[in-house]
């Protein structure tokens, strides 16, 4: 199979750059509305990269939240990032490591999504088609947050408007997507790393806070399903 670059990358990602248009708008209303200027959201956006986690930081930056909880908070949302890219030199094993310094630079949910989704169909994937998904992605949500916050002015009230269930609609979306991808390779491992994931994140609930019983949850569920690859 011929090798995809850059180019085929950037195609692989226009679904992910046109649901970031709506999303990156909704949540640059949602800032606009917060009181941060659009110096602040074009920042926000081109620095932190992280749509649950900037979403996150607006409503405790609204509710006068101090910088140390916003900083734990936002390092715990974005933490998960840190498995996709853990996952993914996996994928890129040939790819040196300065490129896989960038491609986890920009890894979001939506992106590894898209690369789970080509990996079904592609076991040849470059560093250089990651880079296109990546960066399409990435540049659509700084302009989309930016022209948001540009229309946020005219918008008092996003809540009325639904605009702050926007990322809960696309994470729903994502799941479907990845579900999907996963189905080839047997309902049975699927079931059990759901079951392992939701089993722990129970347990760990009661012990620890939400987030981080989140992202230990998450753990287990990314070890059973290594666990279960090695067994086959």
């Amino acid at each position: 199979m011929r090798e995809k670059g850059f180019k085929e990358g950037v195609k692989a990602a226009l679904p992910t750059a046109f649901g970031y248009v709506s999303i990156g708008i909704a949540f640059g209303v949602v800032a606009a509305s917060a009181g941060l200027s659009i110096l602040e959201v074009g920042l926000m956006s081109l620095l932190v990269y992280g749509g649950s986690a900037q979403f996150a930081m607006v409503a405790m930056l609204a509710a006068q939240a101090d910088l140390l909880t916003i900083t734990v908070t936002v390092f715990l949302i974005n933490l998960r990032n840190m498995l996709m890219s853990l996952h993914a030199t996996t994928i890129f094993t040939r790819t040196p490591f300065i490129q896989n310094l960038l491609i986890a630079s920009l890894i979001t949910d939506e992106s590894y999504g898209v690369l789970l989704g080509e990996v079904v169909h592609n076991k040849n994937i470059t560093a250089n088609w990651m880079h296109g998904n990546n960066l399409l992605s990435y540049l659509a949500w700084i302009l989309a947050s930016v022209a948001g916050a540009l229309m946020g002015s005219f918008i008092p009230n996003p809540e009325l408007l639904g605009l702050d269930f926007a990322l809960i609609a696309m994470f729903i979306g994502l799941l479907v997507f990845q579900l999907e991808a996963m189905l080839p390779s047997g309902v049975r491992k699927l079931a059990l790393v759901l079951l392992a994931v939701a089993v722990s994140y129970f347990l760990l609930v009661l012990l620890v806070s939400e987030s981080l019983a989140v992202l230990l949850a998450t753990l287990v569920g990314c070890s059973v399903g290594v666990m279960l690859d090695a067994a086959h």
